[in-house]
């Protein structure tokens, strides 16, 4: 720790992290104003907070991804100057990011020593010790991971033990989460509370970022909440409800019920006949499934992540081709058609993974806006764009799903928060008026209040006469929405129920495939 500056200054060195009057300036944008964080050693500590918040910029201040114009950090009571990740690494800080910095075709081994790598003479890389090193750290904190995997071929929550492997294996005795259960299936994360029990119960400190009120009340044992910028209170999870964590964060009592008209489905939208679709492994992901959806109704699939879900949506929005099947939107034929020809026929989507189906990275937040209708006469004339209108547009739809910053029409989609390149997408879709509207996970990534306001704007696209397809891993959101939620099961849909007569028991059994009855 030669090259990290230490100076004199009390404090209490029960903590593991005290960070006192952090301040950190984008500009004359004040991300983080004054913020003081303390967490005690051995202990889950989260931080809450909105979309744009400031939580995610206050651990990268921690981690020495960024420098604040002023404050004070204090780790084991000693005062430290972190500013860069290698110096937090050596003050024993390690974070695993929301979205992983893995290479997918090298294994897990290589993954976790790349940079690290144990030695024979020579410079010659020993691997057997590399993975029996691997090995040693996933048996002690049980985290099951095979060192011979390669990352393309495990599930998202096989890569964040991965990524969690890798801080420990750099000798992290601080781990920093951020936003661990966003693309985590609900059995992960009862995983992910199993690991991080272990964590502490090994003299490890995790901090997690989230802004997911169930989990915090089951991981953590104190939450900081952060709201504008600012440190609103540290509060002993125990002690506090749900509903007061959420009128904390968002300033205001939240609403966590949804307001529907009575249902009065119409007309046939969407039909899809004996749809088969194989994965990139050759094998039918979707295997004969059958399922409709009417005008005024919301549809939603229920099921484990890994049932064909994702390739299901990819051969509706034409991302990938079926095998065979038929689909029908508005009584005309979309099967295998190009994503265009399907948009322009009536399909809007919500995609499941916002960086690569949802946005360009590279675009501004206004030329994201317009994505799909930048050929419109309104955006653009004999090839060239109108700026000035896209840009009126983008300020409106900012404004209206509260997108954070609010100035950022000329900002490129890749320096938003994830929570905030979700509602650029949702804003997008949901004011493109199509007909039917697939939504895939459309809340992943948003804090309670963002949830509440999508939620809204689903329901009220149902209302107004739109399909709605839902396609959530959140039961607490297919249940809360859907009209009819049908069960998908090894590629097919294996049982249906009425959205306002769910049994949690026996859906719980159709996910795991030990019920099926008839599907609609």
């Amino acid at each position: 720790m030669s090259d990290i500056t230490i100076n004199s200054g009390a404090a209490e060195p029960s903590y593991a992290v005290d960070m006192r009057n952090i301040t950190m300036m984008f500009g004359s944008f004040k991300a983080n104003d004054d913020v003081c964080l303390k967490v005690t050693q051995r202990s889950v500590h989260a931080i809450l907070g909105e979309n744009g918040a400031g939580k995610s910029t206050l651990m990268n201040v921690l981690y020495g991804l960024l420098q604040p114009a002023s404050g004070e950090i204090f780790i084991k009571g000693r005062k430290v100057t972190i500013d860069s990740p290698s110096r937090a690494i050596e003050c024993g800080i390690g974070m695993v990011h929301q979205h992983f910095m893995l290479i997918p075709p090298f294994t897990v081994t290589e993954n976790i020593v790349l940079g690290m790598e144990p030695l024979k003479k020579f410079g010659v890389i020993n691997t057997g010790k590399a993975r029996a090193d691997v090995q040693a750290l996933s048996d002690r904190y049980d985290l099951k991971v095979d060192p011979d995997a390669k990352i393309e071929d495990i599930s998202v929550g096989m890569q964040q033990r991965v990524e969690i492997l890798k801080v420990l294996y750099r000798g992290a005795d601080l781990l920093i989460l951020d936003e661990p259960t966003a693309s985590l299936t609900p059995q992960e994360i009862d995983e992910l509370r199993v690991i991080t029990k272990n964590l502490v119960n090994e003299g490890k400190t995790v901090i997690i970022i989230t802004h997911k009120l169930a989990e915090i009340k089951a991981m953590a044992d104190k939450c900081t909440i952060i709201r504008a910028g600012k440190t609103i209170d540290t509060v002993n999870v125990p002690e506090v409800s749900e509903g007061a964590l959420a009128s904390m964060m968002v300033g205001r009592a939240v609403d966590f019920t949804v307001e529907k008209k009575a249902l009065k489905p119409g007309k046939v939208v969407l039909k899809v006949e004996n749809l088969v679709v194989r994965n990139y492994l050759d094998h039918p992901a979707v295997n004969g499934l059958n399922l409709s959806v009417r005008a005024g109704e919301i549809v939603g699939i229920a099921g484990v992540d890994g049932n064909g879900q994702s390739e299901f949506v990819a051969a509706l929005t034409g991302l990938q081709k079926a095998e065979s099947g038929a689909i029908t939107l508005l009584g005309k034929d979309i099967f295998n058609k190009t994503p265009r020809m399907i948009f322009e026929t009536g399909l809007s989507s919500i995609p499941e993974d916002r960086q690569k189906h949802g946005l360009v990275m590279d675009f501004t937040v206004a030329e994201n806006m317009v994505l799909q209708n930048v050929q419109e006469k309104q955006f653009s004339r004999r090839g060239f764009l109108k700026k000035n209108t896209i840009t009126a547009h983008s300020r409106e739809l900012i404004e209206k799903f509260d997108v954070r910053p609010p100035d950022c029409t000329g900002n490129k989609a890749a320096s938003l928060s994830g929570g905030n390149q979700q509602k650029v997408i949702i804003a997008r879709e949901v004011t493109n008026d199509k007909d039917l509207l697939i939504c895939v996970n459309p809340t992943r990534g948003l804090d309670v209040g963002a949830i509440e306001y999508v939620h809204r704007y689903i329901v009220g696209q149902r209302d107004a006469g739109k399909a709605v397809l839902l396609v959530s891993f959140e039961l607490s959101e297919i249940t809360k929405l859907s009209d009819r939620i049908d069960v998908m099961f090894r590629g097919r849909i294996v049982g249906s129920m009425s959205g306002d007569k769910v049994d949690q028991a026996v859906l719980g059994l159709m996910m795991a495939g030990g019920v099926q009855n008839a599907a609609s």
